[in-house]
């Protein structure tokens, strides 16, 4: 079958002459189109998928556009095998099953759960963490008859969506319902993602939210403060003209473009009503707000420049979520533990409470989506075949030109 794998040859690439950096880097990333052997059942209980269509999440670009500069001392090095067929955000087809596979037929349409937790690695009784619902905390990344590897596109055994045919565990997979077609269905992992960072770190009755960055987390993220806490304020810092456009469409009461970071303290604090402190004469700085106006900032980017910011508009013992993934940097922090805001780690999802219901946050965007309380269209802008890889990494590269928000592979075109 044909996969795209990571910690391989490079694939030839000419970036155009005016290309940006990450663009460039695909002329130089580990990464190229192969053949490898058809994906197999990867225990008894495994099935085989066939993906309809696989979504590029952010840590996928990152990877493969080679963005995490001083990173090389991460702690979550040794938690990943190579070499990967990447691509956990899947929707696709059960293809065959292994003969202890149980709850699919052959022919339905499923979305993936991508942990490798202890059920997928065979590990029984499960561990503390997976018993309570929160697979992406499991203890046994590194353990079992599995390769090491935190999820579907991390593991040299468990290969992902970017190829014709994937192998998923039955615990690893939901149905999706006819009403529901594959170009939404896509969204259920990112979805998920901001579904665990809300319904963890809620914003106050009638408060005033911060989303930061209007990808396809930060979108997710409005769409669902806006189903479930509609009397919550929500702002949101949209970096580009198509991002903007679907955040306004999707509820946002206002979208700030990203700017200098003086101005945006400035129009952030103008519209929570917080109240800027001058910094001292002559060595300049940025102000910040006390008393600040809002509640909670949920952070889908998390760059040192973003969290600096966000300190300095939120409310004394307000909350920073960090759900976004980049390279680590130094920043101002003072405001942190001055205001004592809470800043917080939001990873992945697994068994969460929305109205009183506890099921797998998957599960729920199915039923919000087939009960009309979301609707993500627009946020799919492009779909790509699996020969074309390196267009649709490109088209992330440089959202600005390519109007790109979620950009997913269709392995069969």
């Amino acid at each position: 079958m044909k996969a795209l794998v990571f910690g391989t040859r490079t694939q030839p690439f000419v970036p155009p002459p005016e290309a940006n950096r990450l663009v460039q880097n695909l002329a130089t990333t580990p990464c190229a189109l192969v053949d490898v052997p058809d994906a197999h059942p990867l225990r008894p209980d495994w099935y085989v998928v066939r993906p309809l269509l696989t979504g590029i999440c952010g840590s996928d670009s990152k990877q493969i556009l080679m963005d995490f500069e001083g990173d090389s001392d991460s702690a979550m090095s040794g938690l990943c095998s190579f070499p990967q067929v990447m691509g956990h955000e899947v929707v696709g087809v059960v293809e065959s099953a292994g003969p202890e596979a149980r709850g699919f037929e052959i022919g339905e349409r499923v979305v993936l759960n991508p942990w490798l937790s202890c059920a997928p690695r065979g590990i029984d009784p499960v561990c503390p963490a997976c018993e309570a619902g929160d697979f992406s905390l499991c203890w046994n990344f590194t353990s079992g008859d599995l390769a090491i590897g935190i999820h579907t596109g991390t593991s040299s055994d468990a290969s992902g969506g970017y190829a014709e045919l994937m192998p998923a565990h039955s615990s690893m997979l939901f149905r999706v319902p006819d009403s529901i077609d594959d170009e939404h269905a896509i969204f259920a992992d990112p979805f998920a993602v901001s579904l665990h960072s809300i319904t963890r770190h809620p914003p106050p009755p009638g408060g005033r939210v911060l989303v930061w960055g209007a990808g396809s987390l930060g979108s997710a993220a409005i769409a669902i403060l806006r189903a479930l806490y509609p009397d919550v304020e929500v702002g949101v810092v949209a970096r580009f003209d198509a991002q903007a456009a679907l955040a306004a469409r999707l509820g946002a009461h206002r979208v700030f473009r990203l700017g200098e970071e003086l101005a945006m303290v400035e129009e952030l604090a103008a519209w929570s009503g917080g109240v800027l402190k001058p910094t001292m004469e002559g060595l300049g700085g940025i102000p910040m707000c006390h008393p600040g106006g809002i509640d909670v900032a949920y952070d889908t980017i998390s760059k040192p420049e973003t969290f600096e910011i966000e300190v300095r508009v939120l409310k004394a013992r307000g909350t920073l979520v960090k759900s976004g993934v980049h390279a680590p940097g130094r920043w101002e922090w003072s405001p942190l533990y001055f205001k004592e805001i809470s800043w917080v780690g939001s990873n992945a999802f697994g068994i969460e409470e929305v109205e009183g219901v506890r099921k797998h946050g998957i599960e729920h965007y199915l039923d919000l989506v087939a009960a009309g309380r979301i609707d993500l269209t627009g946020m799919l802008t492009h779909t790509f075949g699996l020969s074309q890889w390196q267009e649709a990494f490109a088209a992330l590269a440089d959202q600005e030109r390519s109007g790109a928000i979620k950009v997913a592979i269709d392995p069969a075109r």
